[in-house]
């Protein structure tokens, strides 16, 4: 069952408790405030219904398209996962979220990921700061410097990738062996952790907790709900005894925290024993890990898989890419890694990327919360009410990507789009922090890939539906044609 539908059902068997508080929460705090222009649909359930359907057909675009067109080119009201909600559109609307972070609005995420993912006992006992928000070990961990040196580690592992999945077949499928590449290098560079049964059995864990967020939230036994809160706990248990691991040999050995190639469960170790600072819980840290993982393993796996998509489908593209791949490869010695200065020669290829997520956004936006209200537009955003910044208002806008539907590298050429119109990680003085960690992880697949084979899609019209992220609705099956050396 999708996530879309998952959420409307949700909401229909709890619409009798529930609407009383959302006609409550829906009534102006001041007679004179006016609210921005809109209609959030049926009582609890909102608009989910017409969200899905847009989704599911592979267009979620229309969803935002035709209520810009209905109410208002910068801003609308509507309601989503049970809230009230105001969608901020454009290159305007997106600079002034961005800009207003943690002035006017804060981080936001849906009570179901925080159910599953948060054990009871960070509900009884609330930490100081939001788990699911990067800590200082992790701008250490994602700081230039330390990429750097994680480039050769992340090469490593794609060639390994490719050497056990890729070579000697004549047929793969993209979308799963993209999600296992992702969440291996995950695995390795955030926990070290590398073994074939422990990464499976972590894994396992995650599959897991993923299909938690698509279910209804009922806790009792048999349903993905149930299970994804049991992952969880096993996941703690496992991840508990990594880190205690872990402490020990780190207090005998007391490697420097600011070394630039540790890994991120040991960053965070670290700081926690050199620093005079309240140590947070094994499971706190287990949290931001878990959270790390999900944040990084989802979206460039769906990045991966359409940029190769693209490859597959304009031959033009591919030779391109492949001509830029090759003059790095004649470069490198048999067994050399690539490094940090490969990565920055990969220009054409990154922008094949980010056109692939113009087309195909790994995300639909952000969600953010009104910590107070504010004006904007003209408009009255209530404290407390979620502002959703979607990708869809400016990636396929042809006021700012003339001709959108096309599959044009060279928009990025030069100064590229304008500011704030090219979204998938965020914009502003908040950007997104893992976005340099995700182009390298991008780039040297598309390297290991592209210098090996030539790919050609099995199904030409595949379909892709938005569960919630793009996916190919049969993983994108490709036929592998080795280069002849």
């Amino acid at each position: 069952m999708d996530l879309f539908f998952s959420y409307l059902i949700y909401f229909v068997l709890f619409s009798v408790s529930l609407a009383i508080i959302h006609l409550a929460n829906s009534r102006l705090s001041s007679s004179s405030s006016k609210l921005p222009p809109g209609r959030t649909g049926w009582p609890v359930i909102g608009e989910i219904l017409e969200f899905a359907f847009a989704a599911r057909t592979g267009k979620p675009e229309r969803f935002i398209n035709d209520r810009m067109k209905k109410y208002s080119p910068e801003v609308f009201r509507t309601s989503l996962m049970g809230e009230n909600m105001a969608v901020v559109c454009g290159a305007a609307g997106n600079r002034f979220l961005f800009s207003n972070e943690d002035k006017l609005v804060s981080s936001w995420w849906p009570s179901l990921m925080k159910k599953i993912l948060y054990s009871p006992s960070l509900f009884d006992n609330p930490p100081k700061e939001d788990l699911m928000r990067p800590s200082s070990s992790v701008h250490e961990f994602l700081k230039p410097e330390a990429l750097k040196h994680y480039a050769e580690i992340m090469d490593m592992m794609a060639r390994k990738h490719v050497d056990m999945y890729w070579n000697s077949k004549e047929e793969v499928k993209v979308y799963p062996l993209s999600k296992k590449y992702t969440f291996d290098l995950s695995c390795r560079l955030f926990m070290n952790i590398e073994d074939p049964q422990s990464v499976a059995k972590i894994s396992d864990g995650f599959d897991r907790i993923m299909a938690g967020f698509i279910s209804l939230p009922i806790n009792i036994p048999g349903t993905a709900f149930n299970h994804a809160i049991k992952a969880r706990n096993n996941l703690h248990k496992e991840m508990g005894e990594i880190i205690r691991k872990r402490k020990k040999e780190l207090t005998e050995s007391r490697r420097d925290s600011d070394s630039p190639a540790l890994d991120l469960l040991s960053r965070m170790l670290l700081m926690n024993l050199d620093e005079n600072i309240e140590v947070p819980s094994e499971i706190e840290v287990t949290t931001r890990i878990t959270a790390m993982i999900l944040a990084s393993h989802e979206t460039t796996s769906t990045a991966i898989t359409f940029a190769l998509w693209y490859l597959a489908e304009f031959p033009d593209v591919y030779d391109a890419v492949l001509k830029e791949q090759m003059e790095i490869a004649k470069s490198k010695g048999a067994e050399e890694l690539l490094n940090w200065n490969d990565i920055q020669k990969m220009k054409y290829s990154w922008n094949v990327a980010r056109e692939s997520m113009r087309l195909a956004s790994p995300s639909h936006g952000t969600f953010r919360e009104a910590i107070a209200d504010f004006t904007y537009a003209g408009f009255t955003i209530p404290k407390g009410w979620k502002i959703h910044c979607s990708v869809h208002s400016t990636h396929k806008n042809p006021e700012y990507f003339p001709d959108p539907e096309k599959f044009d590298p060279s928009r990025f050429e030069g100064k590229g789009p304008p500011p704030y119109t090219f979204v998938p990680f965020g914009g502003g003085p908040h950007m997104c922090l893992g976005k340099e960690y995700a182009r390298v992880e991008i780039l040297v697949i598309i390297y290991h890939v592209v210098t090996r084979f030539k790919l050609e899609k099995v199904n030409p019209n595949e379909k892709i539906t938005y569960n919630p992220a793009p996916t190919p609705v049969n993983g994108l099956p490709v036929r592998l044609h080795p280069h002849q050396m």
